[in-house]
């Protein structure tokens, strides 16, 4: 699977470094050109590869990590996705006083898949600050890191989930964009945490327990 980020702001960079870290190759695109991209590869590592927008358009799996108002003419510029994965990062907030934006109820990844024909939308690594984001999700004896995901598609969360765990987070897969979506979105109950997975002492294998990490 061939991977992208659109987006060099703070959550583009900590995920650019999350697939250096683990030495999975990643194209990254910015509406500036590739060579805008090219210091964060020279910081970052021979995994990130500068390329043109429409290029990244064009991965398997496509990270937005841009704002939510540049989201709509991105994904519409593509006329039919064909099944391929949009990784939703994004947060609609209303800027002019940081809160979350109207939306009427709808969870803004159910947005992202009205716009993007025939994608399949995922949610996920926009719940947490970026510096979480950017820092080694393995905790050692504390356990690993969360990051929670949502999708309407069942196969598209478990290749994110599985992306998700390559990088050494533990997934947590919340369901449908309208139910987990929500959680996760900005402004939900699951926003600007970070949890950590850990064993439960003498629970079963793989039975883990949620703590509030820094």
């Amino acid at each position: 699977m061939t991977y992208s980020i659109i987006g060099t702001g703070n959550i583009g960079s900590a995920l650019a470094g999350q697939f250096a870290r683990s030495g999975l190759e990643v194209m990254v695109a910015t509406a500036k050109g590739p060579s805008a991209v090219e210091p964060l590869a020279e910081q970052i590592g021979p995994q990130i590869k500068p390329v043109d927008v429409t290029d990244a358009l064009g991965a398997d799996a496509v990270i937005l990590a841009v704002p939510f108002d540049a989201v709509r003419g991105l994904v519409s510029s593509v006329d039919d996705w064909n099944g391929r994965i949009i990784i939703d990062a994004t947060n609609a907030i209303d800027y002019e006083d940081f809160s979350p934006a109207d939306l009427g109820g709808t969870p803004s990844s159910g947005l992202v898949e009205e716009w993007a024909t025939n994608a399949r939308v995922v949610k996920a690594f926009g719940s947490t600050w970026a510096k979480i984001l950017a820092r080694d999700p393995d905790q050692g004896p504390h356990g690993r890191r969360v990051m929670f995901l949502s999708g309407n598609h069942p196969a598209a969360n478990a290749a994110i989930a599985a992306l998700i765990t390559q990088m050494g987070f533990a997934p947590i897969d919340l369901g449908r964009n309208d139910q987990g979506g929500l959680l996760q979105q900005f402004g939900g109950p699951l926003t600007t945490h970070s949890f950590i997975s850990q064993p439960i002492s003498g629970a079963a294998p793989g039975e883990m327990d949620l703590t509030l990490g820094r």
